[in-house]
């Protein structure tokens, strides 16, 4: 009768289960943290730490549901915030969302109508506060199901009364150090918003334009003529044609609509001047004033094929001479030098209209020239515009050509597509103007340069490119237009001079009494208040500014508004630090405008450190799209894979460049997921009845494999540490996998298999091996815990032993070896494992050839070199369980059998002592430094029905006759010895 030895197997038991089911689970695991607050319990468990660090949350907009390029964000943000919980910080995190700002006005104003049409501007701010209220209900439930862990019930929202009224702090800080300035620049305007932009607001698209070429005529031919000095001063005379030669400026320009503003006509001071033959108009001869590089090509658009020059001279000798405007007779058109004139394309003269320019603005002021603006805000040109007025610029284009067609001083007309800047919210081209702006200066008060130094000095840049990509975008900015001619956002809450514009000498006094007002009552208070109410009898003289601020101003000082405001964020040492995380295009949004701002105020970055990451693109890398209909939404994945899945793959894609996802890509996740939750699994369900407190035994008396299987989770915990420190989250993801797959799976848990299942329940080997996995699951979970957040709580609350309710309470595992091993020792695990594998190969070709199926049907033989057989002498004895074969022996190589039959068709050179019938397979090892073949047979024992190992002692207890005589001592002896393997 066979004995029943399965009672004496101890097979893992876990609740654990295979399955995932994140779906299903994750929300239930997610009710359950929100029940006991767990990112409250988490603040009060870290609350004694030494340092802080703080991921400032960049804040979402409140318009809509969150698409996939909000889940990697936040999944980001949250990686960051739990794995610096991890590295002994306190780490709150507090999110936010911007509220103020066009897109939630046009919404509104879908639902109930425009202001002063039919609705009034308190009631429509209201509806504006209510609206976005109800989307960030939203997108804050998507978020959390994201296993994202914050202060959910106590954001930051911009619109919230004590926001706004720090908002109007922070400007009053920055017109206290004297960084505002009021004036009528040119600034990006979008017709669509009937409102300036900001810098951040702009993007760039391809449009069609005409490109045209203008002849500005000199007022004194003769004179201009006579500047390139060389010129027959009788050219006038003799030859004449018709008796009248013109001398003219051409211009290039893609803005035909700008010319009713065109007020004069730039050179470079440095580029050289030709005077050359043009084409002939009306019988008379023209003469052309073309930069000498680009004659040639500007000629050839205008019909002249030879290029006859007449003269040379440089820019700056033209300077002073007067032109003609190219329709209005009443305009003079001075020639200016301007260092933004180049000559790579055009003529190398630029029509210059200082209200539809920043480089035309400039050069208009040092030579004293005046802003004219014949635009109003809807795009149409002004009633007093001669012969265009109340005409649309866009449609005004093909009339101004024709005007310049008829008057003769057309010399090119044709359409080019180039990149154009449009709006960001409408997708429609924008245009400089010039109306009267509040900016912050960078110059006059020296903010560009000391923001360049905090760029270079203060910050650490994660990808180090950012540094040269913001510092680029801050040298060559403009002033920052921070004024918007709209109803919902915060008021610029200055009382200005009716005749001079300028402030009032106590606006900082002011300010912070309006602050406090609006604290209480919200920005109402302010278009409500009575001016006398604070500046008595100067209200006749003065009046209340009612633009409102840039909504980048709003977020930009949320460092001052957020950070500052609430103590428990606020940096106290150089311990604590900040970090700023967002896509890459915030270079010129949010990280610029908190720069700024932080600068402005405080002469300080907000950041010490700012980490950029890529948009999401499908697997083509094409731009998620409906019309393509490659969307991933993230709310679908989370119903279908699960949030864990979807923080895999924004874990492991290198978030520095555009990040790839598509339904194949997450199914790839999905199955690395897989291994790591199986892995776990395996440690859980052979950790069943381990009692760290009592079992645990110490690594320098485990066995020689458990030791070597605890330092390498010592080698990828050091990794893992240092790449989250650099935010290296795909090496983390690659480390762990690897960890898994390799040293675990396919080596340390498939040999310990015999042992754990086989030996005593509380046997030393046994133990030893439960000590190891214990150690490695207790690393491994905390590795996991910023990335996976639900699926490393599950792994937690199975775990044995007295622990926290939370993975998140602890920091990075102690537990391991510290020591690094001696190369001697690393070379003795790096040749054993590769004479490993090249055995697996053997006895994988033994399978293909039928002589065995599993490797413990095969007895293993191995012919080593002197030396390599003396370094693995004293652990011969268990070197089968290490080879997962029931036997395995070393010889001396001069005693390996020869073989010449060259097996057939394994892809690889190894030998057969049968072609027809094999037993034998012989292979050379691949070592660099030692001679080894390992030969292999099939076993002729009898296989053990407990252990499965094919034994020759298997019967030798009469008792037992099934089984081997190992097993006979772990069923009813002490126990076997194990010392290594």
């Amino acid at each position: 009768m066979t004995i029943d030895y399965k009672n004496t197997i101890n097979l893992p038991e876990t609740a654990f289960a295979m399955k995932a089911d994140l779906a299903n689970r994750e929300p239930g695991m997610l009710a359950q943290w929100e029940k006991s607050d767990r990112y409250a319990a988490i603040q009060r468990h870290t609350a004694g730490r030494k340092h802080e660090f703080v991921l400032h949350d960049g804040p979402p907009y409140a318009n809509g549901v969150i698409h996939i390029g909000h889940a990697v964000n936040k999944i980001l943000k949250d990686v960051v915030v739990k794995s610096k919980l991890m590295a002994g910080f306190r780490s709150p995190y507090v999110p936010g969302w911007d509220c103020h700002g066009l897109p939630i006005e046009l919404q509104v104003e879908k639902e109930i109508g425009k202001v002063g049409q039919k609705v009034d501007a308190r009631t429509f701010r209201q509806k504006c506060r209510e609206y976005a209220a109800k989307q960030i209900d939203l997108q804050r439930a998507d978020f959390k199901r994201l296993g994202v862990l914050g202060e959910w019930e106590n954001p930051y929202r911009t619109m919230d009364f004590k926001y706004e009224a720090d908002i109007i702090r922070a400007l009053g800080k920055i017109v206290e150090n004297g960084h505002l300035t009021r004036g009528a620049k040119p600034v990006h305007w979008c017709f669509d918003c009937g409102s300036a932009l900001a810098e951040a607001e702009i993007e760039y698209a391809d449009k069609t334009s005409p490109a045209i070429d203008v002849a500005y005529d000199a007022q004194d031919p003769a004179e201009l003529a006579a500047r390139f000095g060389e010129v027959d001063p009788t050219l006038f005379e003799d030859w004449a044609i018709g008796g009248e030669v013109i001398v003219a400026v051409p211009i290039w320009t893609t803005t035909p609509w700008t010319l009713p503003a065109s007020m004069a006509v730039s050179l470079g001071p440095d580029l050289e001047y030709v005077l050359v033959e043009g084409p002939a108009r009306n019988d008379c001869r023209v003469l052309l004033v073309i930069a000498d590089a680009l004659a040639e090509k500007a000629l050839h658009r205008y019909g002249v094929e030879k290029v006859k020059v007449l003269g040379r001279t440089k820019g700056a000798t033209l300077e002073g001479m007067k032109l003609k405007h190219p329709y209005l007779a009443d305009r003079e058109i001075p020639l200016i030098l301007g260092d933004h004139v180049s000559a790579e394309d055009g003529t190398g003269a630029v029509h210059t209209a200082p209200a539809h320019g920043v480089e035309d603005f400039t050069v208009g002021q040092k030579y004293g020239i005046a802003v004219v603006n014949p635009v109003g805000g809807n795009g149409v040109f002004l009633p007093d515009t001669a012969l265009f007025a109340g005409q649309h610029v866009w449609k005004a284009n093909d009339t101004i050509i024709e005007t310049l067609r008829e008057r003769g001083v057309l010399l090119s007309h044709t359409s080019i597509v180039h990149s154009y800047p449009h709006c960001w919210r409408h997708k429609t081209p924008v245009v400089f103007r010039a109306t009267p702006q509040w900016f912050i200066s960078m110059d006059q008060a020296g903010l560009r340069a000391r923001a360049l130094t905090a760029i270079e000095k203060e910050v650490s840049w994660f990808p180090s490119w950012g540094r040269e990509r913001i510092h680029g975008m801050v040298a060559g900015r403009p002033d920052w237009c921070i004024s918007r001619q709209r109803t919902w956002g915060v008021p610029i809450a200055l009382f200005v001079h009716k005749s001079t514009s300028e402030p009032h000498p106590r606006s900082q006094e002011l300010m912070e009494e309006v602050a406090r007002r609006v604290e209480q009552g919200g920005v109402d208070v302010w278009y409500e208040l009575d001016a006398a109410e604070l500046i008595g009898a100067d209200a006749e003289h003065y009046e209340k500014v009612t633009d409102i601020l840039d909504v980048w101003f709003d977020s930009g000082v949320s460092h001052y508004c957020v950070v500052q405001a609430r103590d428990y964020l606020r940096p106290k040492d150089a311990g604590d630090k900040v970090i700023y995380l967002e896509g890459s295009d915030q270079h010129r949004g949010w990280f610029h405008s908190a720069l700024l701002t932080s600068v402005g105020m405080f002469s300080r970055a907000p950041y010490d450190q700012v980490l950029t990451h890529g948009f999401a693109v499908d697997a083509q890398g094409r731009k998620m799209s409906k019309s393509l209909g490659n969307v991933v939404a993230p709310q679908s994945v989370m119903k279908t894979l699960g949030a864990d899945v979807l923080r895999l793959w924004v874990a492991s894609t290198d978030y520095r460049n555009e990040m790839s996802v598509s339904d194949e890509i997450l199914k790839r996740v999905s199955d690395g997921y897989r291994r790591i939750r199986n892995t776990a699994r395996f440690l859980l369900g052979n950790l069943a009845g381990f009692d760290p407190a009592k079992d645990l035994v110490a690594v320098e008396e485990s066995l020689l494999l458990d030791q070597w299987a605890v330092q390498q989770a010592h080698d990828v915990q050091t990794a893992v540490i240092a790449a989250y420190e650099r935010y290296d989250f795909p090496e983390i993801v690659q480390r762990i996998q690897n960890f898994c797959t390799n040293e675990l799976g396919s080596l340390y848990l498939d040999i310990t298999k015999d042992r754990l299942y086989t030996m005593p329940t509380a046997s030393r080997g046994r133990r030893s091996a439960q000590s190891a996995m214990y150690r490695i699951l207790e690393a491994l979970v905390r590795w996991l815990a910023p990335i996976l957040s639900f699926t490393a709580e599950e792994i937690w609350a199975a775990m044995p032993g007295e622990r926290h309710e939370s993975v998140l309470f602890e920091t990075w595992y102690d537990g391991l070896a510290a020591t690094q091993g001696s190369p001697q020792q690393r070379q003795w695990w790096g040749d054993l494992i590769a004479i490993r594998a090249q055995t697996s190969k053997v006895l994988e070709g033994m399978r293909a050839l039928g002589a065995i199926g599993a490797s413990l049907e095969a007895e293993v033989t191995l012919h080593a070199d002197v030396d390599l057989a003396d370094r693995y002498a004293d652990v011969a004895d268990e070197l089968r369980f290490f080879f997962i074969t029931s036997r395995l022996d070393l010889a001396a190589l001069r005693d390996r059998p020869a073989f010449s039959v060259v097996a057939p068709k394994l892809g690889f050179d190894a030998y057969v002592d049968d072609e027809a019938a094999p037993t034998t397979l012989a292979l050379k090892a691949d070592l660099a430094e030692h001679d080894v073949w390992v030969i292999a047979k099939k076993s002729d024992a009898i296989k053990c029905i407990r252990c499965w190992h094919y034994r020759a002692d298997v019967g030798a207890n009469p008792a037992h006759p099934d089984i081997c005589t190992r097993c006979v001592e772990n069923v009813e002896g002490a126990g076997e010895a194990r010392r290594h393997f």
